[in-house]
């Protein structure tokens, strides 16, 4: 553990405390932010920590060695502090978090806890939660390539190759409506096949949501109607207006089926394909299959 200050030491010592907890955020963009439990304004390390959009703790976890420990904190949405649009914009991802356990009557003894990086945020309503991953969390990260069957690459990157830009893979429309947090609704797409947009992007090229992208889950054409519908992995936030410009891009599955078919790029695929499974691997041969040392997929 940190050595605490020690008149901070000497007060936990006592009988009775007046202890509280102090969270200093720091941006990617160098903006610091503190928040509190207790119930007034404290200032620690230059940071005035507000109470009004503090943090309440939830559950933490600490282990020996080098393995990554997780802890959370809740909190409501405010204007003032804490925003849907910067959390959205994501100005909070991998943000630094120092932890400082604080005498409230005493805060020139603040004493710094333990140091976290911002991993997932949820949202629910007007409420967010944080999971705080302490800096040896970033030992867990994957390294290098796995040795899988699908794809790697990211549709359209320097690895995968293709054009995303060109017609047949992009096309433009304009939001009718936000039928649900998950769900948009667009009018003057031309038609397309099904599945064509699953796992694709939608960008926005105008009003408030200009230049934000969002991750499509699938699009389709409701019966009867020209618009198309589309959910979307995540809620899509602040609600664009009806009219806004947006482009839509061709999805990738990471099948190599959908590489060579969809997009005539197998010789780009990032994935093994023919990687034999276990069912594969320990069967006998018979006359049902062959094992000729042909492709797997064709």
């Amino acid at each position: 553990m940190k050595p605490l200050h020690p008149d901070l030491d000497a007060h936990l010592q006592s009988d009775a405390t007046t202890v509280c907890l102090v969270w200093i955020v720091t941006r990617a963009d160098g903006v610091k932010l503190g928040f509190t439990d207790h119930d007034r304004t404290l200032e620690v390390d230059g940071v005035a920590c507000a109470p009004a959009t503090g943090f309440t703790a939830g559950a933490a976890e600490a282990s020996l060695g080098l393995s990554g420990d997780m802890s959370d904190v809740a909190g409501v949405l405010s204007s003032a502090a804490v925003t849907e649009a910067d959390i959205e914009a994501g100005v909070y991802d991998g943000a630094q978090v120092a932890l400082y356990l604080v005498n409230w009557q005493h805060v020139h003894s603040a004493s710094l806890v333990r140091r976290y990086h911002i991993g997932e945020i949820t949202r629910q309503g007007e409420s967010f939660r944080v999971e705080l991953r302490s800096l040896a969390a970033a030992l867990d990260q994957p390294k290098g390539r796995y040795y899988t069957r699908h794809c790697d690459a990211e549709l359209g990157d320097a690895r995968c190759g293709v054009n995303l830009s060109v017609p047949q893979f992009s096309d433009t429309g304009a939001v009718a409506a936000m039928i649900d947090p998950h769900t948009i609704e667009l009018t003057g797409l031309t038609a397309f096949e099904t599945r064509w947009y699953d796992f694709g992007t939608l960008r926005f090229d105008g009003g408030p949501r200009q230049g934000d992208t969002a991750v499509i889950a699938t699009a389709r054409r409701p019966d009867g109607t020209g618009a198309v519908r589309l959910v979307m992995q995540k809620p899509v936030g602040d609600a664009p207006v009806p009219g806004d410009p947006v482009t839509v891009f061709a999805g990738c599955d990471k099948a190599f089926r959908t590489c060579r078919l969809k997009f005539a790029n197998e010789a780009n695929f990032r994935g093994f394909p023919h990687m034999p499974g276990d069912d594969r691997a320990l069967t006998y041969v018979g006359g049902e299959e062959e094992f000729d040392g042909g492709p797997i997929v064709p």
